[in-house]
C-alpha cells in the first residue's frame, strides 16, 4: 500500500497539468518528490513553488497528509466514516502503524489522532494567515494551509521560492516571531507522537500517571530543544538582532527532528553547527508522531544503557527497569541508521566526487527524513538521487 501511494503519487505528477509550465517532469524527479512526500522527507530535486502547479502542490500536499498520517491510519479512518467495521487484522495492522501498547481502543485512538490532527492543523494556518496574506495577498490562504499540513506533518516542502531564488525555505521570515514560532509549535506537536498527547488529554498535568514512554518522550524533547537553542544562541548567528538570534537559535534547534523547513543558511553553519544538526536530525522525533529519525526513546534507551559503566546491574528511566530487549532494539537500530547513512554518504561521496562531510549530512537528512540540505540533493546524479 505504502508503494502504491508513491506509485499514484509520482504518475499524478508526472501530468503536464502538475508543472507550472504545464511540460511532463522526467519519471525520476517525480517518483523522487512522491516519495520525499509521503516519506515526509522534503528533500527535493525541483523547487516546490516554482515548478509545481498548483495542483501539484495539492497533489503534494495530499501525499504529505497521508504521510505524516500513515497510510495505514488514513485508511481506517475512511473505513470509519463509510460506517464498515474494523477487523481485528486491521486493528493490529493500526496498533502497530501507530506504536500503540495494546489493540484495544485503537479506534478510539484513531479518531483522536484523525480529529486532533485536522484541529492543530488548522489552527496553525489560522494563525499564519495574516502575515501571509500581507505578503501574497489571496494566495497567503494557500500558503497557510499547505505551510501548517507541512510543519504538523514534518515534511518541510515549502511555497516560498520562485524562479530566480528557489529552494529559500523560511529564510524571508527569520525575524518574524508569529511564523517561526507558528512552524516551530507545529513541528513539536506532531512530532511529540499521538499516544503522548493522548495520555496528556487523559491526565492533564499529573506527570506521575503517564506512561513510562510518555515521560520518557516530553523530557527528552524538553532537552533536545533548550541546549541546542543555547549552543546556536551561544556560538551562531552573531551578527543578528537580540530577537532574531533567540528566534533563530530555537528555530534551528526544533526543525532538524525532523521539519526540513530553515530560516537561516546552513551552508553558513559553523562545522560544529552542522555536527550538532546531523545529531538532532539523526535523533528524530517520538514514536507513533509524524517525525522521523532514530526516536528519542531509542536514544534515551541508549543513553540510559551506560549504566553498565555505574555498576548498575541493568540500566532505569524514572524508577522502572528497562528490559534487555528494549537496549538490544534500540542498538540494532543505532547501528542500521548509522551504517546506512555513512554507507550512502561514502558512495554518493565517490561517484559524485563531493566533501563526505557535506554528503553525510544530505543522507542523515534524507533517513530521517528531516529535508535540511546544503544544496546537494537537486545537483546529484540519478544514482545518488536513488540512493
Amino acid at each position: 500500500m505504502f508503494a502504491a501511494v508513491i506509485l499514484i503519487g509520482a504518475a499524478l505528477l508526472m501530468l503536464p497539468i502538475s508543472a507550472q509550465e504545464r511540460t511532463v517532469t522526467p519519471f525520476h524527479e517525480a517518483l523522487f518528490t512522491a516519495t520525499s512526500a509521503v516519506c515526509v522527507t522534503g528533500l527535493v530535486v525541483r523547487d516546490t513553488a516554482s515548478h509545481w502547479s498548483a495542483f501539484g502542490q495539492a497533489v503534494l500536499m495530499v501525499l504529505i497528509q497521508i504521510g505524516g498520517l500513515g497510510v495505514i491510519t488514513v485508511g481506517a479512518s475512511f473505513s470509519l466514516l463509510s460506517g464498515r467495521r474494523i477487523s481485528l487484522s486491521q486493528r493490529g495492522r493500526m496498533q502497530e502503524a501507530m506504536s500503540a501498547p495494546k489493540v484495544g481502543g485503537i479506534v478510539r485512538l484513531t479518531g483522536f489522532v484523525i480529529r486532533s490532527s485536522l484541529v492543530m492543523e488548522g489552527i496553525g494556518a489560522l494563525c499564519m494567515l495574516p502575515a501571509f496574506c500581507r505578503d501574497f495577498g489571496v494566495s497567503g490562504i494557500w500558503k497557510a494551509v499547505f505551510h501548517s499540513v507541512s510543519a504538523f506533518c514534518n515534511a518541510g516542502f515549502d511555497l516560498m521560492g520562485t524562479p530566480d531564488m528557489p529552494f529559500v525555505s523560511l529564510t524571508a521570515y527569520r525575524a518574524d516571531p508569529v511564523i517561526s514560532l507558528t512552524i516551530s509549535a507545529l513541528i513539536v506537536v506532531g512530532g511529540i507522537g499521538f499516544l503522548t498527547w493522548d495520555d496528556v488529554r487523559c491526565n492533564r498535568l499529573c506527570f506521575h500517571r503517564y506512561r513510562l514512554q510518555s515521560k520518557v518522550i516530553l523530557t527528552s524533547t524538553a532537552l533536545l530543544i533548550l541546549l541546542p537553542t543555547l549552543y546556536f544562541f551561544c556560538f551562531e548567528f552573531k551578527g543578528s538582532t537580540l530577537r532574531e538570534r533567540l528566534l533563530l537559535s530555537l528555530f534551528q534547534s526544533v526543525t532538524p527532528r525532523t521539519a526540513g523547513f530553515n530560516t537561516a543558511d546552513y551552508t553558513s553553519l559553523s562545522s560544529s553547527g552542522r555536527g550538532l544538526t546531523i545529531l538532532l536530525m539523526f535523533i528524530g522525533g517520538s514514536p507513533g508522531s509524524t517525525a522521523g529519525g532514530i526516536k528519542t526513546t531509542t536514544a534515551a534507551v541508549l543513553v540510559n544503557a551506560f549504566a553498565v559503566f555505574r555498576r548498575q546491574k541493568s540500566p532505569e528511566m524514572f524508577g522502572r527497569r528497562m528490559e534487555e530487549k528494549a537496549v538490544h532494539d534500540a542498538a540494532a537500530i543505532f547501528t542500521l541508521y548509522l551504517v546506512l547513512s555513512l554507507t550512502g554518504a561514502f558512495v554518493i561521496s565517490t561517484v559524485e566526487t563531493l566533501p563526505l562531510s557535506e554528503c553525510l549530512f544530505e543522507t542523515t537528512s534524507a533517513i530521517a527524513t528531516v529535508g535540511l540540505s546544503l544544496g546537494l540533493t537537486p545537483h546529484l546524479g540519478i544514482v545518488s538521487q536513488g540512493i
